[in-house]
């Protein structure tokens, strides 16, 4: 099926499988990570791969494979918080890696689990200027660099991937709707190592949580527990603010497809809102949670799947670090 919305996305050679954490943490069994998961396996960039390269070979596989133009390109956005630098601004970097004109915009959206969807809001606006034709979205996180080794909960949820996403003027984008709460921003956070923290100044010490998670404030924390409240306490409204706002009712929803962030949450969310299991889709178990680039990767999956087909309507949702969340309703 050919789509407006041409997505395509690069995941790492290297897996991680649940038996690999059976193996090197013991005290749970695979099948007792994939229920509490949803997951099997996540992919995990080597040594020097970052988030920058993930995205180019995402975007070097997204011209190939539909034949793209790339002079037709007018815009450049790159959702990450892995950047090359602190300055200059990875997208600059990356529109010359690519070979894109030099008369395009680029910038970087600094934003975790809901930035591809502060992406396509900005695309939309971009778009409606009647300036712009082809706007390129790349979404890419290397987190399991930033995990605790010993830190087996977050290993078990999150995995690397790059997402390129052209979005094009001929492309239908709902009314978005918001949410942010940065009184809980230390619920999924990396404190040490920029400007509040900087590594010259403070170094974190190992110390374990409540789970028998080792964790350092030179890595990424999240507290686990919190998140799922605030998703369960936050998403319901946020989904019935989305339909609100694009004057349409969850029955006239033909897919449904939020931020993969764990396979008991989704399930969780999808019965307290009423998703209809055939409607609700989930694609996370060979690839884990890859941040900004979970819900481009499930609508990819979703439209070779034929789960959605011409004229179909589809409610994207996300949430997580910020607190952010946000949505909208495309149709393909």
């Amino acid at each position: 099926m050919q789509s407006e919305f041409k997505i395509a996305y690069y995941l790492p050679s290297k897996t991680v499988t649940n038996e690999d954490l059976v193996r090197e943490f013991g005290g749970w069994t695979a099948k007792e990570i994939e229920k509490n998961t949803g997951i099997c396996q996540r992919h995990c960039a080597a040594d020097r791969e970052i988030a920058s390269d993930c995205a180019v070979k995402a975007a070097q596989q997204l011209f190939q494979k539909y034949d793209t133009d790339k002079s037709s390109i007018d815009f450049l956005i790159f959702v990450t918080q892995s950047q090359d630098y602190s300055a200059p601004t990875t997208a600059c970097l990356i529109q010359n890696r690519l070979g894109l004109s030099s008369h395009i915009g680029a910038f970087d959206i600094n934003l975790g689990c809901t930035g591809f969807m502060y992406a396509l809001s900005v695309v939309k606006g971009l778009l409606a200027t009647n300036t712009f034709k082809n706007i390129l979205i790349l979404t890419s996180e290397t987190l399991t660099k930033y995990i605790h080794p010993k830190d087996k909960s977050a290993k078990a949820i999150f995995g690397d991937a790059g997402a390129a996403i052209l979005v094009s003027n001929k492309c239908t984008i709902g009314n978005f709707e918001y949410g942010t709460d940065g009184s809980g921003g230390e619920m999924m956070i990396r404190q040490n190592g920029a400007f509040r923290f900087p590594f010259t100044q403070v170094r974190g010490l190992d110390y374990e949580d409540q789970y028998g998670n080792t964790l350092n404030d030179d890595y990424f924390k999240m507290k686990g527990t919190n998140v799922f409240l605030f998703t369960l306490k936050t998403v319901p409204s946020l989904i019935q603010n989305i339909l609100n706002k694009n004057n349409q009712s969850l029955q006239d929803i033909d897919l449904f497809i939020f931020h993969q962030a764990n396979g008991f949450l989704l399930e969780h969310l999808r019965k307290k809102i009423g998703i209809p299991p055939e409607k609700f889709f989930v694609y996370l178990k060979n690839v884990g949670n890859t941040v900004s680039s979970t819900i481009p990767i499930a609508l990819k999956e979703a439209m070779r799947q034929q789960k959605i087909k011409k004229g179909s309507k589809v409610l994207l949702a996300a949430f997580g670090v910020g607190l952010s969340w946000g949505g909208t309703i495309i149709e393909i």
